[in-house]
């Protein structure tokens, strides 16, 4: 069964400094929270220990569940042109970068996500992501493969595939409703997969009409948990009869969370999504 606790995801908070976001995350009611390679990075610029970063963290009561991400770990990343969008910060977020920060955070996993586009054969993925996991294992680093519905990991039929033939037992998986949904993934296949290789749960929802740019909807156009359209309970469900208990991340992406104060903009986020989990299983 997912855990019980409820994780901050960082991202959608990439405009505030990292130490600005701890008390309104437990304020909200969040247990946990994940961060980038970047809100390391800076403080680190500005003189902090990542040993004392940690301890920022924790004081406020929070865990620390993840960094997010690296995006340059495959070959064929390291070549890429910088016509494709954000092309220097990916190429930047190199696996030694990341594993390096996350084991001096004391982090214990890291994700691994394709954003630039280039579609890996299954060969390639799955030696680059063997390469990946038996560089972050000496950390006690688990690394999860976080499939975009934009990218060259399409689907969970193809993070789940490379997963397999790398056959690392730190690797596994990240399952992030908007990606599962919006890439029409399989509730067949996501209840054969072992809970444990799924590694983070993200939640969020979205309306039934897809935008006609999925990279533009997920980074401004996602809904609280219960507000769109996407089966949430069943994909509760699902994932509890895997076995699966990764703690439970939400993850929203809006267009309105900028110009809002955080305190304001995540206030009502744990509600929905405990209000979703509930009904998962009352068995709605």
């Amino acid at each position: 069964m997912l855990g019980t606790g409820l994780i901050l995801s960082g991202p959608p908070f990439i405009h505030v400094p990292l130490l600005d976001r701890l008390a309104p995350a437990r304020e909200a009611g969040f247990s946990g929270i994940s961060l980038m390679p970047g809100d390391i990075w800076s403080l680190e610029r500005e003189g902090m220990t990542a040993a004392e970063i940690r301890s920022r963290i924790t004081d406020q009561g929070l865990s620390l569940e993840e960094v997010d991400c690296t995006a340059c770990w495959l070959p064929s990343h390291r070549s890429a042109g910088d016509d494709i969008p954000m092309a220097a910060l990916l190429r930047s977020l190199t696996p030694e970068r990341v594993i390096a920060s996350a084991a001096r955070i004391g982090a214990p996993s890291i994700t691994a996500v394709e954003m630039m586009g280039i579609a890996p054969s299954l060969d390639e993925a799955a030696e680059a992501f063997a390469y990946l996991c038996d560089l972050a294992a000496p950390h006690g680093l688990k690394v999860h493969i976080e499939f975009l519905p934009f990218g060259g990991i399409p689907d969970l039929a193809s993070a789940w595939d490379i997963v397999q033939a790398a056959a690392r037992s730190n690797g596994g998986l990240t399952v992030d409703s908007w990606h599962f949904f919006r890439s029409g993934s399989s509730f067949d296949l996501l209840a054969t997969i072992p809970g444990a290789y799924i590694q983070t749960v993200q939640i969020n929802d979205a309306p039934a009409q897809p935008g006609e740019d999925l990279m533009h909807e997920t980074m401004s156009g996602r809904l609280l948990p219960g507000e769109g359209s996407f089966d949430l309970p069943r994909f509760i469900r699902t994932l509890d009869a895997t076995g699966c208990t990764a703690p439970v991340s939400v993850e929203i992406f809006s267009s309105g969370i900028a110009s809002r104060p955080m305190a304001e903009a995540i206030r009502h986020w744990p509600g929905a999504a405990h209000a979703v989990i509930q009904k998962a299983r009352n068995g709605k």
